[in-house]
């Protein structure tokens, strides 16, 4: 279906033009992550592609008119007028300015993330018009990406203390398995290309070709090796299983490369101790390369470490500089089940507590990753916070329940600034002076002069994610 903005909203919207005071002329309104429930830092990302989105599927009066029925029959209400002129006069995009911090940054929640302000005084209504599509175009990859991160920070944590060269290990450590355990395709590859900022292990092929069509990734913004699942090993039959195993050595090994194998299809404790082990471990270091067992049922924490000793005991291990074992090159393990947050850590603290480094280990995380958040995560709003009645400048408004002092929204037109602490925090503009604004300009449409003031590749954004 061709994309159409102007059904890309929630219902009760189509009756807001006429709820308004006559006299307004132009609207300002912001979005933010306003709960540290869960996580005290976000990360901003996913609007370039929806900005990209929006420029490739310029409203018509074809859909305009589709839109109308459609409306009419759900609710009784369209603003009519007020659609055929965005396609008439401002080529089928909506007539709004949007200013926002650049991608990949991390800020402290309550920072305006973005700020969008109404640019025709005809349509004032517009900049909240698209709240629905365009807030949910960054609290879902934008919290993906803030998840992501928060588990990168831990894990360079636990290398820093188990591992000689945290940094190298670091990028391939978590691995993006969520595909089949997305709700959608679009699901799947905004949540991997978010979760890539971070990482450079991904299964998610929609992400790899996400950073490409909307952040301009000439390269393979992440990586994948050969591996098993529990079909190509059951394919050779139980009594066979060790000859699954061996044609993976003889087909994916070699010098440089790495290849997986899932091991638990019958018993991984026979397939580690004994076939791994002992059978195939001639092959293994005679063929060259790496090969990553998986342990993929049990409980995690003591399924790794299970297959960490064993490796250990087979293969042999070196101590590096900190005192952590560290398994013979030949040899790694990857989890990628039960994977979340919390089991990462637990893995982690006991392989250190058992003295293993923790690049022995690398993990992959399937639903927990896309589909285990959702815009309460880090509370996500996007709320109006000043107007215009065309005579007289800005005057603040701003939501203030009694009942929910959580919800007090901003007033005002917001600027975002790293204060004298080099905190990055945010005022009412006009009332700081001397600093940079954050909140930079990034699109521009007035009387169907589209520009886009700002564009971002992906590698802009994953240097930003590391600031």
């Amino acid at each position: 279906m061709t994309y159409n903005f102007a059904l890309d909203t929630d219902s009760y919207k189509y009756s807001h033009y006429l709820q308004l005071p006559q006299s307004l002329r132009n609207v300002s309104s912001y979005a933010e992550a306003r709960s540290d429930e869960v996580f005290k830092k976000s990360m901003v990302f996913g609007l370039q592609a929806w900005l990209r989105k929006i420029r490739a599927n310029p409203l018509t009066m074809e859909q305009v008119d589709y839109a109308r029925g459609v409306a009419m029959r759900h609710s009784g209400y369209f603003p009519y007028a007020e659609f055929k002129r965005i396609v008439e006069v401002h080529k089928g995009l909506p007539p709004v300015s949007i200013q926002a911090l650049p991608e990949g940054l991390v800020v402290p929640n309550r920072v305006p993330l973005y700020q969008v302000m109404s640019t025709d005084p005809l349509i004032p209504w517009i900049g909240q018009f698209v709240e629905t599509s365009l807030l949910r175009a960054l609290w879902y990859p934008s919290t993906v990406a803030t998840l992501s991160w928060h588990i990168k920070q831990d894990l360079r944590k636990w290398l820093e203390r188990t591992c000689d060269s945290p940094e190298a290990e670091l990028m391939f450590r978590l691995h993006d398995f969520c595909a089949r355990g997305a709700s959608s395709e679009e699901t799947a590859s905004l949540g991997a290309m978010a979760h890539l900022v971070n990482f450079m292990g991904s299964d998610t092929m929609g992400g790899i070709e996400a950073a490409d069509k909307f952040y301009d990734e000439p390269l393979a913004a992440g990586f994948s090796i050969p591996a098993m699942e529990h079909f190509t090993v059951c394919s050779w039959g139980q009594e066979f299983e060790a000859d699954a195993y061996a044609n993976m050595i003889e087909n994916f090994g070699g010098e440089g490369k790495v290849y997986a194998c899932v091991s638990d299809a019958y018993d991984l404790h026979n397939a580690v101790d004994n076939i791994w082990g002992k059978q195939l471990k001639g092959q293994v270091l005679e063929k060259g390369g790496r090969v990553v067992i998986r342990p993929d049922s049990g409980d995690p924490v003591s399924e790794v470490m299970y297959t960490v000793r064993s490796l250990a005991n087979s293969y042999g291990y070196t101590t590096n500089k900190k005192g952590y074992s560290v398994l013979h090159p030949a040899v790694r393990v990857i989890q990628g089940d039960g994977v979340n947050r919390v089991s990462i850590n637990s893995i982690c603290t006991a392989l250190e507590i058992n003295n293993f480094s923790i690049e022995n280990v690398a993990f992959g995380m399937g639903g927990a990753l896309l589909q285990g958040i959702n815009r309460d995560t880090l509370g996500y709003a996007h709320k109006a916070s000043a107007v215009t009645n065309g005579l007289s400048g800005w005057t603040g408004i701003a939501k203030n329940p009694a009942t929910a002092r959580q919800k007090v929204s901003k007033k005002g037109r917001q600027i975002v600034y790293a204060n004298d602490m080099g905190t990055i925090t945010s005022a009412v503009a006009g009332s700081v002076i001397a600093y940079h604004n954050y909140l930079e300009p990034v699109y521009e449409n007035v009387m169907g002069s589209d520009q886009v003031l700002r564009e971002m590749t992906y590698a802009q954004v994953r240097a930003n994610s590391n600031l």
